[in-house]
């Protein structure tokens, strides 16, 4: 069975779209991840920071245009929480982007195959 070339067109395009969609989804993805992985690392840098002084130390948090004083063992147990929820958006997006990386390879070979084998099934 073949197909009718302006149906073969219509599938091609529509194939070709899907593909740069998920093509713009990963550049989308990827910077999503490298932001989170310098949050992350800004985060862990922060934490070591914090654990070379001493607990008595006045530390202060920014908060809009002002700093508020925090105590040094509640700031890294925000830390901790924070770089756990990092991590599991950095994975998350990193199960993201191989979904969008499998969808697009899978659309490029089917825009091949159809292209080789000139519409038919």
């Amino acid at each position: 069975m073949s197909i009718s070339n302006e149906a073969l067109h219509k599938l091609v395009r529509e194939i070709e779209a899907q593909s740069i969609a998920a093509q713009q989804q990963i550049g989308l993805v990827r910077t999503q991840q490298a932001s989170k992985q310098r949050e992350m690392r800004l985060a862990q840098l922060t934490r070591n920071e914090l654990a070379t002084l001493p607990e008595t130390t006045a530390v202060y948090e920014g908060v809009g245009k002002m700093f508020v004083s925090v105590p040094v063992p509640a700031l890294k147990d925000r830390l901790s929480t924070e770089m756990k929820e990092m991590e599991t958006e950095v994975e998350n997006l990193g199960k993201r982007l191989h979904y969008l990386e499998t969808t697009a390879k899978n659309s490029q070979e089917h825009i091949e195959k159809m292209l080789k084998g000139g519409g038919q099934a």
